[in-house]
C-alpha cells in the first residue's frame, strides 16, 4: 500500500509540475504549482516527517502561493500567445533531462544502506547531550529536556528553538525581503493603472 501510495503522490507532483510549465493560463501554473506543492507535503508525511509535511502545506501551499496569486491578479498578467517551437531549445532541455535522469540514477544505485530503515533515536542519549550543552544545569521550564527523558522526541520545539535562537537574523531578512518584494508589487502596479 505505501508503494501504490508513493507512485501516486510522485505521479499527481510530476504531473501538476508539468502542468506549471505547458500552462499558458499563470493562474492555472500557479493552481498546478499548489498541486504539486500538497504532493511533496504527502510524500513528506509518508516518511513519517509529519512537521516538514505540515510546514509545506501552510507556508508553501498556504502562503506562498496566495502571495503567487495575489501578484498575478495584481499585475493582471495576461494569458501567453503561443508561438513557434524552438527545436534546438526542445533538443537541449531534453538532452539535461536525460543527463541529470542518468546521473541521478547512477548517484542514488551507489548508496549503500540506502534501503534499510532509519535508526530509532535514543533520547536519553539525546537528553545528556542536552544537559552537557547548557554544563549539567538545565534551564528553567525546559519543556525539550523534560519530553526527551519521559521518551519522546519533540522535534517541532528542537526546530522552533533552533530557528528562533540561532537563525533568528535569518528569518528577520527574509521578512524584510518579502515585505520590500510585496511593497514593489504594489508600486509596479500603481504605475501601470496610472
Amino acid at each position: 500500500m505505501e508503494h501504490l501510495l508513493f507512485y501516486i503522490l510522485t505521479t499527481i507532483m510530476l504531473g501538476a509540475g508539468l502542468g506549471v510549465v505547458l500552462n499558458r493560463n499563470p493562474v492555472a501554473s500557479a493552481l498546478c504549482l499548489l498541486l504539486s506543492f500538497m504532493g511533496l507535503a504527502g510524500l513528506f508525511i509518508q516518511l513519517s516527517a509529519f512537521f516538514i509535511g505540515i510546514i509545506q502545506i501552510l507556508v508553501y501551499a498556504g502562503a506562498v502561493m496566495v502571495l503567487f496569486i495575489f501578484i498575478i491578479m495584481l499585475l493582471d498578467v495576461k494569458e501567453e500567445k503561443k508561438s513557434k517551437i524552438n527545436l534546438v531549445a526542445v533538443g537541449s532541455g531534453l538532452f539535461l533531462v536525460l543527463f541529470f535522469v542518468g546521473q541521478l540514477i547512477s548517484v542514488v544505485g551507489q548508496i549503500e544502506g540506502g534501503d534499510q530503515p532509519l535508526a530509532e533515536i535514543d533520547t536519553a542519549k539525546a537528553a545528556e547531550v542536552r544537559l552537557a550543552a547548557f554544563d549539567q544545569q538545565p534551564l528553567e521550564n525546559d519543556r525539550i529536556l523534560e519530553n526527551l527523558q519521559e521518551g519522546q522526541f519533540p522535534d517541532v520545539q528542537i526546530v522552533g528553538e533552533t530557528l528562533f535562537t540561532q537563525y533568528n537574523f535569518q528569518i528577520q531578512m527574509i521578512a524584510v525581503l518579502l515585505l520590500v518584494s510585496a511593497i514593489g508589487v504594489v508600486l509596479l502596479s500603481k504605475k501601470r493603472l496610472t
